[in-house]
């Protein structure tokens, strides 16, 4: 579990979960601070996580200019507990909110992913993105192993502005894997998104694990159609095998 408790930095708490620290635009915005920080939230009332991420001059890491990346994920020094393997079984459940005036990309805002670690790393997997159209929209998007894409679910992203929303996500990892995910606002009624297949592929040739990624990955192509942001998370649950997530 993964939970903001209003005393330790932020990114020790995400270390300790995960095994890795964050990847950050620290190294060029240096005078902002830590880039993930906390707040009380009034709804919760507990503090949580606040992504911050700035048009300028925040960017990818000090490698990548023309995209931004503020991501927590599992790595290889990540707990074995964590770490997706070819046939796990696993279950991931976490909080999320875009508040109010939130701007998405007409290019991509990713707020989480399932990518490989390494091996055929390029492509996420799955991607869970905000995008500007019209309306905007959240699109859950999958890529296979030969890089074809498909639009799994698409929604109006109007219902999930200014509220908590809760993920639930299950994943078999191979190349005929089993996922599920529902989105909905915490506070119950019907999902805002779902999806469900049995047969999707959710592996890459030669990777030794696939990992989840969480927070604000978006590109600078069109940068007019960004503000600086904040993308709320909290609650982070990682399980595996006949485990749940409360």
């Amino acid at each position: 579990m993964l939970v903001a408790d209003g005393k330790t930095a932020a990114y020790a708490q995400v270390e300790q979960a995960l095994g890795t620290a964050p990847e950050t635009p620290d190294c060029g915005h240096a005078d902002f601070g830590p880039h993930i920080t906390e707040r009380l939230d009034p709804e919760l009332k507990k503090s949580v996580f606040v992504f911050n991420l700035h048009v300028t001059p925040d960017n990818d890491r000090c490698t990548g200019f023309d995209r931004q990346r503020l991501e927590i994920k599992t790595d290889g020094h990540s707990p074995a507990y964590v770490k997706g393997l070819l046939g796990d079984s696993v279950t991931f459940r976490w909080l999320f909110k875009l508040p109010a005036g939130f701007q998405p990309s007409t290019n991509f805002t990713h707020i989480h992913q399932i990518k490989a670690f390494d091996g055929d790393a390029g492509l996420p997997i799955i991607t869970l993105t905000p995008r500007k159209a019209d309306p905007d929209r959240i699109e859950l998007i999958h890529v296979d192993s030969h890089g074809a894409t498909t639009k799994l679910a698409s929604t109006k992203l109007a219902p999930f502005i200014g509220q908590w929303v809760e993920a639930y996500e299950k994943i078999t990892y191979g190349h005929q894997g089993r996922y599920s995910i529902v989105l909905r606002a915490l506070h119950g009624g019907a999902p805002l998104l779902e999806y469900a297949s049995d047969h999707l592929d959710l592996w890459r040739t030669g990777t030794t694990m696939v990992r989840p990624k969480w927070g604000i990955y978006r590109s600078l192509n069109a940068p007019g159609d960004l503000r600086d942001e904040q993308v709320f998370f909290d609650r982070f649950c990682l399980a595996k095998g006949s485990d749940d997530c409360p």
